[in-house]
């Protein structure tokens, strides 16, 4: 590293920021994160970068689009402070959960294909073996609040306990519960999910989540494909550290 550091090549902030659509001052920021190596200074203050720089700010950018940018920079950190078996775990966490990505959309197309709509149309008010939310909301890892919020905009319709007021989730809640957070974690937002939920209750056509699966598949093959690019670019900069 110490090669690169002392090559003799001068590259200012806005050299490295040139051709990347940045800033001088996102540089300089990325610098004070971590993501960069220390900027070396004249005698004047003025910072002053090399390859070795520019090559982390590819990498980093390369990193984003895959890992997304906490995790790209959490790597870029680990890698700059000699951490690099740390880079390689954060790294085989994104790994992971792109695989579970994809085990989740396909539980959405199996949840999809063994749809009944017979009871779909209709959910039951109550049902015997109902749910309350703090155990549905445990099932899914989420919090009750966040089911308060999906029924607020019309993603679950729970009915009350005629006892105790408290709501109760039958069989078709919990579909539509699960459907909710599958498509959450598949990035959708809650207004694109109600009437995707909507038309999942009235059986009256698929169509619209089939594009939105379709779209999801799309998004998982770019993200893996960012990290092949990633992948490549940290690879580079590991060598150009030596």
């Amino acid at each position: 590293m110490g090669r690169n550091l002392q090559s003799g090549v001068r590259l200012r902030p806005v050299d490295l920021a040139r051709g990347h659509g940045l800033s001088t001052q996102a540089v300089r920021n990325y610098e004070e994160a971590g993501i960069l190596p220390a900027a070396g200074r004249t005698a004047h203050g003025y910072r002053t970068y090399t390859p070795l720089h520019a090559g982390a700010l590819r990498a980093f950018l390369a990193l984003v689009p895959g890992h997304g940018h906490r995790t790209a920079a959490s790597i870029m950190r680990a890698v700059n402070e000699g951490a690099v078996d740390e880079a390689f775990r954060l790294i085989d966490e994104s790994h992971a959960q792109l695989l579970e990505d994809r085990r989740t959309l396909r539980a959405v197309e199996s949840a999809l294909r063994d749809l009944d709509p017979a009871t779909v149309s209709e959910p039951a008010l109550s049902a015997p073996g109902g749910t309350f939310i703090g155990p549905l909301a445990g099932r899914l890892g989420i919090r009750p609040a966040t089911l308060r919020a999906w029924e607020r905009a019309g993603l679950v319709r729970p009915s009350r306990d005629a006892r105790t007021g408290y709501r109760v989730y039958d069989e078709a809640d919990v579909r539509d519960a699960r459907l909710a957070h599958q498509l959450r974690r598949g990035g959708y937002l809650l207004e694109q999910i109600a009437p995707l939920i909507a038309q999942v209750r009235a059986a009256g056509g698929l169509e619209p989540l089939e594009t939105a699966l379709r779209d999801w598949h799309g998004r998982l093959s770019a993200r893996a494909r960012a990290m092949l690019t990633g992948a490549a670019e940290l690879e580079a900069y590991l060598r150009e550290r030596g």
